[in-house]
C-alpha cells in the first residue's frame, strides 16, 4: 500500500470520531486554575474570576451544540454554588487534618494530600454533572484520577465532611451514595456487581451511611448494598450484602508459626 493510500485510510478512520484534544487540555487547565483560585491565598478571586469564565466559555464552545443546553446558564448556576462548595471543601480539609496524625496543618492537607485534591475536583465536577453538561465533568474527574490514582465518578453523591486517607486505588462508582462523616482508605472500591450497558440508568453502586470507616482494600459492590450508620469495614473485606448499623465487619485470618526442622536446629546450634 502506498503512503498516499495509508494517509487517506487514516484520514477516513479519523473522521469516525469527533475528537478534539484541545478540549481535554483546556479542561485540565480550567480545573487547575479553578482549584488555585479557591485555595491559593496569593491569587485574587476578583482579578481572576473573569479569566476563569472565559476559559469555561472556550472549552464549552468546543463541545457540539446540545439542544436546550445553555453554557452561560450553567456557569451562572456554578458560580452561585461556589460559596457552598468551598465551605464543604474547607470542612473536608479540616476533617482530614483532625483525623490524620501525620497532618501538621490544614495548609499541608490542601497542598500535599491527594485525597483532598480528588475530593475537591469531585465536588466541582459534580456541579457540572448535575447540569447534565457533557464530557467536561468526566474529564475533570479523570484529570484528578491521573494525578492522584483516585477515581471518583462525578455522578456519585458524597456528603460532608469526607476523608480519603492515602487514596491510591480508590474507586467510587457513578451511582454510589456516601453520606456524612465517612472515612475510607487506599484501595477501597465502591463498585457494581455486574457491568451491563442496559443498567446505565439504574443504581449500580452501594450506599454508605453516616460515620462509616472503610479500611484499605475493602470491596463493596451492588446498588442494593447499604452500609449502615457507624459501621467499621475492615481491610480486604468483600461485601455484596447490606450491613446493619453499628456493625464491625472483618476478614478472619489464621496465623501459623512454622517451626524449624531438626536439621536446621542442629545447623544453628
Amino acid at each position: 500500500m502506498s503512503v498516499d493510500k495509508i494517509i487517506q485510510s487514516i484520514r477516513n478512520n479519523k473522521q469516525n470520531h469527533l475528537v478534539d484534544f484541545r478540549l481535554k487540555s483546556g479542561t485540565e487547565d480550567f480545573t487547575n486554575a479553578l482549584f488555585h483560585i479557591l485555595f491559593d491565598s496569593k491569587i485574587s478571586v476578583r482579578e481572576n474570576i473573569d479569566d476563569l469564565a472565559d476559559s469555561f466559555r472556550e472549552i464549552s464552545q468546543m463541545l457540539k451544540e446540545q439542544e436546550g443546553l445553555s453554557y452561560e446558564l450553567i456557569w451562572k448556576k456554578f458560580m452561585v454554588s461556589l460559596p457552598d462548595l468551598l465551605q464543604q471543601l474547607n470542612q473536608d480539609a479540616k476533617c482530614i487534618y483532625l483525623h490524620d496524625p501525620a497532618a501538621r496543618s490544614v495548609e499541608e492537607v490542601i497542598l500535599a494530600y491527594p485525597g483532598f485534591f480528588a475530593i475537591a475536583v469531585y465536588r466541582l465536577s459534580h456541579e457540572f454533572h448535575l447540569c447534565q453538561m457533557p464530557l467536561i465533568p468526566r474529564m475533570m474527574s479523570e484529570y484528578a484520577h491521573r494525578l492522584t490514582g483516585i477515581d471518583i465518578h462525578p455522578g456519585a453523591s458524597i456528603g460532608s465532611p469526607f476523608f480519603i486517607d492515602h487514596g491510591t486505588g480508590v474507586v467510587i462508582g457513578e451511582s454510589a451514595i456516601i453520606k456524612n462523616k465517612v472515612k475510607i482508605y487506599q484501595g477501597v472500591t465502591l463498585g457494581a456487581l455486574q457491568v451491563s450497558k442496559n443498567m446505565k440508568d439504574q443504581k449500580r453502586h452501594p450506599t454508605v451511611e453516616d460515620d462509616v470507616t472503610i479500611y484499605a482494600g475493602a470491596t463493596i459492590l451492588g446498588g442494593e448494598t447499604v452500609i449502615g450508620k457507624n459501621c467499621t469495614i475492615g481491610g480486604n473485606v468483600w461485601l455484596t450484602n447490606s450491613v446493619p448499623e453499628n456493625s464491625i465487619v472483618y476478614q478472619r485470618t489464621d496465623t501459623k508459626l512454622k517451626s524449624k526442622t531438626n536439621d536446621e536446629n542442629k545447623k544453628n546450634s
